[in-house]
């Protein structure tokens, strides 16, 4: 006889609550997945200097566009709320202090992975897809290269192309930012 195990799926609110509990520490790097919380790999050094440069780079091009928004969470709906490496948002007043970011607030969401694309192709990527997010960059460091998605389905995003030092990338929403992939990559 065959058991059937279930899984017990976390609600954003329910993470929240657990939070402000205390169950989880500041320093716990810890984000909700598909109603799972997933540890989030450490940060290296490239990983974040990968970051820091995006941060310069986005914040000095997009102005008073975009709010650039730095591993802070986007809640993709009831069980999913991630925090990628680079987010530019709508602007709005208050900057989310209301409440944080949802989809259509999203312009383009940038993962940094220095270990951790696989994950990010396989989860992360299909994830922000089904959530209709525009545009995902997945800079893969192993790889030395950056995968650009846009146009999202439920099955995935339509276009996927890699881009290399030498080449140039732009959000479809701020075509005016032009960032050079070996500046991002260095």
């Amino acid at each position: 006889m065959a058991v059937q195990l279930s899984k017990r799926l976390f609600t954003v609110v329910e993470y929240h609550r657990m939070s402000e509990a205390g169950i989880f520490s500041e320093d716990d790097r810890v984000e909700l997945i598909e109603g799972e919380i997933v540890e989030m790999t450490p940060i290296g050094s490239r990983h974040a200097a990968v970051v820091n440069r995006l941060n310069r780079l986005c914040s000095r091009g997009v102005g008073e566009r975009a709010v650039v928004s730095i591993q802070n969470p986007i809640r993709l709906g009831e069980h999913s709320e991630p925090q990628p490496d680079v987010t530019l948002l709508r602007p709005r007043p208050d900057f989310y202090a209301a409440s944080h970011p949802g989809p259509l607030d999203v312009l383009l969401v940038v993962e940094v992975a220095e270990t951790s694309a696989a994950y990010g192709r396989a989860v992360k990527v299909p994830l922000y897809a089904r959530a209709g997010i525009p545009e995902v960059w997945l800079v893969d460091l192993a790889e030395g290269q950056i995968e650009v998605s846009r146009h999202p389905s439920p099955q995935g995003y339509q276009e996927v192309r890699t881009v290399r030092r030498g080449e140039a990338l732009a959000p479809l929403a701020l075509p005016e930012l032009t960032l050079a992939v070996g500046a991002i990559l260095e």
